[in-house]
């Protein structure tokens, strides 16, 4: 099969720093029951964290597991200075991972082979495969790192790690919409082992998606180019590059672009499996 080569992309990445005393509080984070939103302003130096066992490292934490809001997953900014990274990134067994490169460029090892990720590169890592990671070029390097505790189904084999690029996956545009609203899809939706997708949304400028989304699936939303309105259950929020959204279970969504170019975010849900049963409500089985 030939190699698809699409336009080249440009994807926003924060870089920290700080707020002078004489900028006004006001700001765009919303946090709420449904959803929440984090700006690209709040991305400051003031907010990052380390990790323990990564060198030359620090990552903006945009959301992580509550209880009661959303559980599936944790989404991580990470950024590494050269000669920096990770002998022992990953200090949850069960954990599968994703990265998705925006800046510079990072070499992940697996099984002996190195596999160099550029912008717009992205890896699927599976619970212990025992990756590492590395910035072995002379930049700065900044990812995404999406965090989840994969769900294993009796008779349903966990999937194989793998490597790609988003420039080698041709959209898939949306039914009725002539290519004004596509998904580039890193994961095969209908491979039932992966029980999570990462996607890349893109909307021409003026594309709507013309209803409230209302759905079991959580979702992190980064915008990686352009601007658009998000409805996000009764609320109208502007977004830029940059900003984060992050939607709790059957938060309704639906989205205007603004133009004057596309608008594009990187997307994670949790996908494939059953919804969980528990509480005191629920009947033991007996013998």
């Amino acid at each position: 099969m030939d190699t698809i080569r699409m336009p080249e992309r440009t994807y926003y990445a924060p870089k920290g720093g700080h707020s002078g005393q004489s900028e006004l509080l006001t700001g765009r984070a919303v946090f709420t029951e449904a959803y929440a939103v984090i700006p690209k302003g709040v991305m400051q130096d003031i907010v990052t964290s380390a990790l323990p066992f990564w060198d030359e490292t620090r990552v903006w934490i945009l959301s992580r597991p509550l209880s009661g809001f959303a559980e599936t997953f944790s989404q991580y900014i990470v950024e590494v200075a050269p000669g920096g990274g990770s002998e022992r990134p990953e200090p949850d067994a069960g954990a599968e991972g994703a990265l998705f490169v925006v800046e510079g460029e990072l070499t992940v090892l697996l099984d002996g082979m190195k596999h160099v990720l550029r912008p717009g590169g992205f890896a699927f890592l599976p619970p212990a495969s025992g990756w590492t990671v590395r910035n072995q070029g002379k930049a700065a390097v900044r990812f995404h790192w999406i965090r989840k505790a994969y769900e294993v189904v009796d008779g349903l084999e966990i999937p194989k790690a793998f490597f790609t690029n988003e420039q080698e996956i041709a959209p898939t545009p949306m039914p009725g919409t002539e290519g004004r609203w596509a998904t580039t899809r890193f994961v095969d939706p209908a491979d039932l082992r992966h029980d999570m997708h990462m996607t890349i949304v893109t909307l021409e400028p003026g594309a709507v998606i013309p209803f409230a989304e209302t759905h079991v699936m959580e979702h992190g939303l980064y915008v990686l180019e352009g601007k658009a309105v998000y409805r996000l259950n009764q609320d109208w929020v502007e977004v830029e590059a940059g900003d984060y959204m992050w939607l709790r279970a059957f938060c309704p969504q639906a989205c205007y672009a603004g133009g004057p170019g596309k608008f594009r975010y990187l997307l994670y849900k949790d996908v494939n499996r059953h919804a969980k049963l528990g509480g005191a409500g629920i009947a033991k089985r007996t013998s």
